[in-house]
């Protein structure tokens, strides 16, 4: 009986279970490392393709946080090959001190006048007089509200915009990507745009950035001159022949204005930019 209950509890007591091989501190961080190391090389082919638009991100941001140190006294350099350089400015700048802007090499200015059906820029009238009285040659830009009607947004800027012989031609801003029907969007723009070369008697400008231009207006309104904003490039991937200005940066600083402005410049020499003025009226 005794043998029996020992070789029964023998039998039902619980048999430890194998005991798993210790891993190595090597194959411990393996799977980590690996992971590491595949997030870092993914790192570097996203900056690799993309290290423009992240650079320039990098410093928008720091001059955002970096603006309280401005003086107004900043000076970009010119951007080489070019002779005729300007700038567009709206309220955003805040108060310009022209007589500065224009002893720095800065001839001509777009000024923003007007936006959407209702909106006018607080500094236009300002910016239009100031401009003019220091010799910098002036032109006035509406901004493009891509879903209110073409007709009342022109109809706004003509009763805000006293262009005049000497101006440089109207200009219609069209980036807002944020429109519900493309071929609407466009039946607005010939709209402002033939309802202001008729008002004004001279061909509108047209403004807008590559990738907008490419997507949306090439091959419709070739006819208007084009100005082009194209950023982080040595120069805009169009063709010469389809742009007369070119925006090559919306960071640059000019003596005169305390923060970034954008920086243009004119494919043609300083007679060319005259000759684009508006022309007296015939008696």
């Amino acid at each position: 009986m005794c043998v029996t209950f020992v070789m029964a509890t023998l039998m039902n007591r619980p048999r430890p279970r194998p005991t798993a091989p210790r891993r190595s501190a090597a194959s411990r961080w393996r799977l980590p490392l690996l992971i590491s190391l595949g997030l870092l090389l993914a790192a570097l082919v996203f900056y690799g393709r993309n290290w423009r638009q992240i650079n320039r991100y990098a410093r928008l941001t720091y001059a955002k946080y970096t603006a309280h140190q401005l003086t107004g006294r900043e000076k970009t350099p010119l951007l080489t090959g070019y002779t005729v350089h300007g700038i567009d400015v709206s309220s955003y700048q805040g108060r310009i001190d022209w007589p500065e802007v224009a002893e720095h090499q800065v001839r001509f200015a777009f000024i923003k006048a007007t936006e959407g059906i209702t909106l006018r820029d607080a500094r236009f009238q300002r910016n239009w007089r100031e401009a003019r009285a220091a010799g910098v040659y002036r032109g006035a830009y509406h901004y493009f509200q891509p879903n209110y009607d073409g007709a009342q947004q022109a109809d706004l800027f003509v009763r805000n915009v006293p262009l005049k012989a000497g101006d440089l031609p109207p200009v219609l801003d069209v980036e807002d990507p944020k429109f519900h029907d493309v071929a609407v969007m466009r039946r607005n723009v010939a709209t402002w745009l033939r309802l202001i070369e008729r008002h004004y008697g001279v061909r509108p400008i047209l403004y807008t950035n590559y990738n907008f231009y490419k997507r949306h207006l090439a091959g419709h309104f070739d006819k208007y001159p084009l100005w082009l904003a194209h950023y982080e490039v040595e120069k805009p991937l169009l063709p010469r022949d389809k742009w007369i200005i070119w925006q090559h940066s919306d960071e640059s600083h000019v003596p005169g204005i305390r923060g970034p402005v954008d920086f243009n410049v004119f494919q043609g020499n300083f007679a060319m930019l005259l000759a684009m003025r508006i022309p007296e009226k015939p008696e």
